[in-house]
């Protein structure tokens, strides 16, 4: 990376915000991977994903005013992970998932010290089916949510409404762990899929 930024006339016109598209092309081509790809698609892609990172890496190494490289990163990664698994580095114990996380969710809130609300930190960017899921689960943790009924389709009647029934469906799921953004992606692939063999049978 080092030398493509050296040697690469396009490369050295680029900076973190530029990047940013390819970064959500690349994260959304890894979950594709992940999802319905094969094994060699999931190496490409996590390859691709990487040379991201090390692409921001190399551009913040030559910030003039606070520079850092991709072993600051590393080195920031591996210092945040000790901390968050006392249970595998420390002294602390944890024989369930559940208990791991209580675990995690100290040492995040222990870390992030400086926030005042549930809500920092969360991006506004995420999409909106699985920002509504965090939010969800951010409202449920300060005690300001409340499953509502889930209304029938034939009962929504404004955009105002639909936007409620979609907030509730997204609870529900949440409540059983099942991802709300996942289960659409996956309805769409079927959905693409019914397009283009309708497509093959209006071609024949």
């Amino acid at each position: 990376m080092h030398a493509v930024r050296d040697h690469c006339v396009w490369t050295q016109q680029i900076g973190h915000r530029d990047l940013v598209p390819y970064l959500v092309e690349e994260s959304a081509e890894l979950i594709d991977a992940v999802e319905e790809g094969s094994r060699a698609e999931l190496r490409e892609e996590l390859g691709d994903l990487l040379w991201q990172v090390l692409f921001h890496a190399e551009i913040a190494s030559r910030d003039p005013d606070d520079p850092f490289d991709i072993d600051d990163v590393a080195a920031g990664l591996t210092a945040k992970m000790v901390h968050r698994h006392p249970h595998v580095f420390g002294d602390a114990a944890a024989a369930t998932p559940e208990e791991v996380l209580v675990l995690w969710n100290a040492a995040k809130a222990e870390e992030k010290h400086e926030r005042r609300s549930v809500l920092d930190g969360v991006s506004r960017r995420m999409p909106s089916l699985a920002l509504a899921q965090k939010l969800v689960g951010k409202a449920t943790q300060v005690g300001a949510w409340s499953i509502p009924p889930t209304p029938a389709a034939d009962d929504v009647g404004s955009e105002e409404q639909l936007g409620a029934a979609l907030l509730a469906l997204v609870a529900r799921a949440r409540g059983r762990g099942w991802d709300a953004e996942r289960a659409l992606r996956e309805r769409l692939r079927g959905l693409e899929a019914a397009i283009r063999t309708a497509e093959g049978a209006a071609g024949d």
